[in-house]
């Protein structure tokens, strides 16, 4: 299999939803020595089509989370590859994501993660029952732009405005963007307790992050 074959076996992993595919021929990629930047480039430009294929309503939820999920097999053998040759992904952002104390439903936050990866952003996502703590020691130690939080249920919504409540006190809300999200959050919620965002839906999330971002 020669380079072109590689790239694009690798494409249509993403593409097929083939997380164990993607997997080996990103490491296939990395001892063939194609250049770690351009094979998650590939990736990168897939998964942002269906990104955009879910948002026109021409694919459905499984589908990108699918997709996400093979990069996400892929993706940390080519970051690794980019870091060993000494270089590194230009971010755009630093987000750190997470879904609030008392939350364990991740698939929302996940695809939002994923999305921000694949748009070039550095995202580093802290999981499910994220104390506020937590999300204060992150934002503080990554130096992040934005944060992304979510929340399914309304007994943990109000949550999201205590992590904004500590950013404060930390000293440390003016050098992040909030944006809030999830089942148990409106637009209006999310004026109420300050944060700076909510989108309903992760394409969008994406594209709030890039304005935050002034990308």
């Amino acid at each position: 299999m020669n380079d072109s074959d590689t790239l694009t076996g690798l494409r249509e992993a993403i593409a097929g939803y083939d997380a164990p595919v993607a997997a080996e021929l990103a490491e296939m990629a990395v001892r063939d020595g194609i250049d770690p930047v351009v094979a998650f480039g590939v990736m990168t430009a897939e998964i942002k089509r269906i990104g955009e294929l879910f948002e026109a309503g021409e694919c459905w939820l499984p589908d990108l989370m699918g997709a996400a999920g093979a990069m996400q097999a892929a993706a940390p053998l080519l970051e690794a590859e980019i870091k060993r040759r000494g270089g590194e992904k230009q971010a755009i952002g630093t987000v750190v994501a997470g879904a609030v104390l008392g939350d364990i439903h991740s698939i929302g936050i996940e695809m939002v993660g994923t999305l921000l990866a694949a748009a070039g952003f550095e995202v580093h996502y802290l999981g499910i029952d994220v104390s506020p703590e937590r999300f204060i020691s992150a934002v503080e130690e990554k130096g992040a732009d934005i944060l992304a939080m979510s929340a399914l249920l309304t007994v943990t919504a109000a949550e999201q405005r205590k992590v904004i409540e500590q950013l404060g006190t930390a000293g440390l809300r003016e050098q992040v963007k909030v944006m809030v999200g999830g089942g148990a959050i409106s637009a209006d919620f999310a004026a109420k307790i300050g944060a700076d965002g909510y989108e309903a839906s992760a394409p969008g999330a994406v594209e709030l992050a890039k304005r935050f971002a002034g990308a």
